[in-house]
């Protein structure tokens, strides 16, 4: 009992003072969110804040470090490092002051442009890799599914690809009532589109549930010392 006392509030041989606390704080903030099963108390919106804002500070520095310091300042100030002043990033560095004006309702529409910016840059710098990923890949590789060749378990899951590919195209084609042939290869397409949301679904409970366990492996092997 001894021993399990001073693994337990001591941290063991070998434990730095660091480790610690450090799961000690761990531990309390994972029961404070864990309180909110319960109901809505001031110890979950404590730990949702301190979550909140730790990842707010810690990705500001990140993207200062990262993105602006690099990017921004040493290309406008590069001091006697010898590399060009590379002059046109200031207009990136004036869209992102635009960015904070949202502050400053009276010219908070200068926070637009910045934001028309950033979306139609985005979408044309990502319009051709979604494209070719999402869209010409998936109809090369319906296309030339082999039906043949490949064993009865291979013919039975590509003719299942193909018949699930037409079936759902032909479900979300409204320009024709969905009636007779139509309506009855688009029941098929619902089939398989909810077939598709339901294994989506559970992949991310699954996701979920193992970050439960996770959590509690935590708490009962690094804090509690229970299971090995």
């Amino acid at each position: 009992m001894s021993s399990w006392v001073e693994q337990f509030f001591g941290g063991g041989a070998g434990t730095s003072a660091a480790m610690f606390w450090g799961t000690w704080v761990a531990a309390l903030l994972t029961l404070c969110i864990y309180s909110f099963l319960y109901r809505d108390n001031p110890l979950y919106k404590f730990a949702e804040s301190l979550f909140v804002g730790i990842g707010a500070a810690y990705w500001l520095a990140i993207l200062y470090h990262n993105t602006l310091k690099p990017k921004l300042f040493v290309a406008l100030f590069p001091g006697d490092s010898g590399e060009p002043v590379l002059w046109y990033r200031i207009f990136p560095g004036i869209l992102a002051v635009f960015m904070l004006l949202r502050f400053y309702p009276k010219i908070s529409w200068l926070s637009r442009w910045s934001l028309a910016f950033i979306v139609g840059m985005y979408a044309a710098v990502n319009l051709t890799g979604f494209a070719q990923a999402d869209f010409v890949e998936q109809i090369y590789a319906t296309m030339r599914t082999p039906l043949v060749g490949g064993g009865a378990l291979l013919f039975i899951l590509n003719l299942s690809a193909i018949i699930g590919v037409v079936s759902v195209l032909i479900y979300f084609f409204f320009s024709k009532e969905h009636k007779g042939p139509i309506g009855a290869v688009a029941k098929v397409g619902i089939w398989f589109l909810m077939v598709a949301f339901g294994a989506s679904f559970g992949y991310t409970v699954m996701g979920r549930v193992s970050l439960l366990i996770g959590r509690m492996t935590f708490l009962l092997r690094d804090w509690l010392h229970v299971i090995d």
